[in-house]
C-alpha cells in the first residue's frame, strides 16, 4: 500500500484510473514515466490528467528534471513523484513541479509525517525568497 504526501501531510491514494506507459495511446488519462524518459517525447494530450514519475533511488535526481521540463512544456495536470523520495527532498520536488509524492509504508514509517510537514512550507524557504527578504 502507498502513502501520498502533500503539503497537508499523509493521505490515501485517491487516484483510481489505471496508469499507461509513456508511449500509450492518446486516450490515456494517466501516464507512468521511468526515470530515464525524455520529457520531450511525452505526449501531453488534453486527456492526460496525471503523470507519475518513478524515482528508483533517492540519489537519482532525473525525475526532478522531468517534472520541470513537463511544467515548462505547459503540463498543468497532476504530477506525482513515486518511489525513493526522501523527506529532505520534498521541497525540491515541489519546486520542480510535483504536486505530491507517493512513498511506500516502510519509508513512511522511517520518515514520519512530521518530517514531511516540516518541509511543506517550501515556498518560504527557497533560495530566491531568502535573497529577496
Amino acid at each position: 500500500m502507498s502513502v501520498i504526501v502533500t503539503d497537508s501531510g499523509f493521505g490515501a491514494d485517491d487516484w483510481s484510473t489505471a496508469f499507461c506507459g509513456a508511449g500509450a495511446a492518446n486516450d490515456c488519462a494517466a501516464l507512468d514515466l521511468a526515470s530515464d524518459t525524455d520529457p520531450e517525447t511525452v505526449s501531453l494530450t488534453p486527456a492526460v490528467k496525471m503523470i507519475r514519475v518513478d524515482f528508483p533511488s533517492s540519489a537519482d535526481g532525473r525525475g526532478f528534471t522531468i517534472a520541470r521540463a513537463l511544467r515548462l512544456r505547459g503540463y498543468t495536470g497532476r504530477l506525482r513523484a513515486r518511489g525513493h523520495v526522501l523527506s529532505d527532498q520534498y521541497a525540491m520536488a515541489r519546486r520542480a513541479g510535483f504536486d505530491e509524492v507517493e512513498i511506500d509504508e516502510a519509508l513512511a514509517a522511517r520518515q514520519p509525517e512530521a518530517e514531511w510537514r516540516f518541509r511543506a512550507n517550501w515556498r518560504a524557504h527557497d533560495y530566491q525568497n531568502r535573497l529577496r527578504g
